[in-house]
């Protein structure tokens, strides 16, 4: 696994957004963070061939998570039960996979009520809202 096989793997999952934000780190929603989508994996491209990658572990397996080789607990995110990897070579390609999956699940279950709603709507509706809600958000700053 590497940065762009992970981006291509979560931008294949259903209402994933990506940001580039905090330096250049891709950021992965779920939903759009203008509509109140939650995040779920971040991934550092500073670090090249040694990217470090952080995701949503939730409370269940961190602990399980942080005796693997190469876990540790995500910096600024260990507190809501991130883990990070300092290296791709953390997990198999087959364990990467699997592991964003239930990044993507744990985050998917917590989502707020309205974010839901409207990730229910159809596309085009759903694709007005969010636009909507961007252009708020931006005039506000």
């Amino acid at each position: 696994m590497d940065a762009e096989r992970a981006r291509a793997f979560l931008l294949k999952m259903p209402h994933v957004v990506e940001t580039l934000q905090w330096g250049n780190n891709l950021v992965f929603w779920v939903g759009d963070k203008a509509i109140g989508g939650k995040m779920f994996v971040l991934i550092d491209l500073d670090r090249g061939d040694k990217a470090i990658v952080s995701y949503a572990a939730g409370p269940e397996r961190y602990g399980e998570l942080l005796e693997l080789d190469g876990l540790i607990p995500a910096p600024y995110m260990a507190r809501i039960f991130w883990v990070a990897a300092g290296h791709w070579g953390a997990h198999k390609d087959s364990d990467w996979e699997r592991e964003l999956t239930a990044a993507y699940e744990l985050t998917m279950r917590k989502l707020p009520p309205k974010v839901v709603r409207v990730l229910a709507l159809p596309a085009a509706e759903r694709k007005r809202v969010v636009a909507a809600a961007r252009k708020a958000a931006k005039a506000k700053r």
